[in-house]
C-alpha cells in the first residue's frame, strides 16, 4: 500500500529533519508532497508555499510547533488523512482532541524512525 505523505513544514535546509524526512521517504518508494514557506525541490519533490488540496493523503507528518499549526487546523482536516504524525517537538493536544472529532488517526511519534524500523 503506498502510504502517500504530506511533509507539512518542509525545509530546504539539509540539516532539518524535515528534509531528512523527504530524503527517507523517497528511498522507500512512498509518494510524497511537501509544504513549506520557501519553494525548492528536495529528492525530486517540490514544495509548495500555497496550501494544494491533495487527492489520497494517507499521512501528514508535521514539522511544525504547536503555536504554527493553529492556522492549518482546517486545511489538514479538509484532505481528510488516514493519521497525522506529530514529530518530536510538534506535539499539540488540542490538536489531538479535533482530529478525535475528525476520526483521524494520529500519533505521537519520528517519522524517521517509524521508517527505520519498518513501522511506518
Amino acid at each position: 500500500m503506498n502510504k502517500k505523505t504530506l511533509v507539512f513544514g518542509a525545509s530546504l535546509k539539509p540539516n532539518r529533519y524535515s528534509n531528512y524526512a523527504i530524503q527517507r521517504l523517497m528511498a522507500n518508494n512512498i509518494e510524497t508532497k511537501a509544504f513549506g514557506l520557501k519553494k525548492g525541490e528536495i529528492s525530486d519533490v517540490k514544495i509548495d508555499t500555497d496550501l494544494v488540496l491533495y487527492k489520497n493523503v494517507h499521512t501528514v507528518t508535521l514539522y511544525l510547533n504547536s503555536k504554527r499549526q493553529t492556522d492549518y487546523y482546517d486545511y489538514i482536516i479538509s484532505l481528510n488523512p488516514k493519521r497525522v504524525i506529530f514529530n518530536p517537538g510538534t506535539e499539540n493536544p488540542e490538536f489531538y482532541n479535533i482530529l478525535k472529532e475528525n476520526n483521524i488517526k494520529f500519533e505521537a511519534a519520528c517519522t524517521l524512525v517509524l521508517l527505520a524500523t519498518n513501522q511506518y
